[in-house]
């Protein structure tokens, strides 16, 4: 985490298990996406055996589109929670990514998709959002959390732009809960993930740095008191596949 002091020139956070001064980190995670974004829906399927689309349809099933809802799905860039937000009924959708690569990988398959309206895709930062106060209905964060600076900050900033009576939800790996696969997932996820990362992108840091990243995430509980701790009410988080990944729901009453 930060230091106490997270806006001084020696200020450092994590960027994976490494340390490194907090203005660095956002490039840092920057080059990371840049580097894969062509072949980073690719590697979700490889790394977990398609599992992330039953998470991700999870976590839809929970949102409950409706037409009326407008959503803006954050660090989102190639567009799987958009689509399937806007499949389920949703209304207008908004994509917020800081990776450029990210977001055009988005616009090339929204038009292979012949998904052309109800999406708009911006480029910004989740701890400073270019969306305006009390604007949004659903705020979705799947898979990035982990990779902001400022965690706190980005949850405040999810609660500044979502309408009174909206709903906060992250989609994030999580702490193993059941007895004896955390020893197996550990194992696989240090040994396997990076080298499937290194052989299909090139670039095994990236997915070295996606393990370590997970294990520095704070677990279930931790997070639910800081979405608490934003102002949210109603906080909730649901485990799936025994805690590799859970999904934390809050209001904005």
């Amino acid at each position: 985490m930060t230091t106490d002091d997270d806006s001084g020139p020696e200020a450092t956070t994590h960027f994976g298990f490494r340390t490194v001064p907090v203005a660095e980190k956002a490039s840092l995670v920057r080059g990371v996406f840049d580097s894969v974004a062509g072949r980073y829906d690719l590697m979700n399927d490889l790394m977990s055996g398609g599992i992330h689309r039953l998470w991700k349809a999870s976590f839809l099933d929970w949102l409950r589109p409706r037409p009326d809802m407008t959503l803006l799905d954050v660090g989102g860039g190639t567009g799987d929670v958009a689509f399937g937000f806007r499949k389920r009924g949703g209304g207008k959708a908004m994509v917020c990514d800081i990776n450029r690569e990210m977001l055009a990988v988005g616009r090339d398959r929204a038009i292979d998709r012949n998904i052309l309206g109800g999406l708009a895709w911006i480029c910004g930062d989740a701890e400073t959002l270019p969306v305006a106060d009390r604007s949004v209905d659903a705020y979705t964060i799947a898979f990035c959390l982990r990779n902001v600076t400022r965690i706190d900050k980005a949850i405040a900033e999810a609660y500044r732009v979502l309408k009174p009576g909206g709903r906060f939800m992250c989609l994030e790996f999580s702490r193993v809960v059941v007895p004896g696969l955390k020893q197996a997932y550990d194992a696989y996820s240090f040994n396997v993930l990076p080298a499937i990362g290194g052989m299909v992108t090139g670039n095994r840091e990236a997915y070295q740095y996606l393990v370590e990243s997970i294990r520095r995430f704070p677990p279930q509980q931790e997070l639910a008191g800081m979405v608490e701790a934003a102002g949210f009410s109603l906080v909730e988080v649901r485990n799936l596949s025994g805690g590799i990944a859970a999904i934390h729901s809050g209001w904005r009453l």
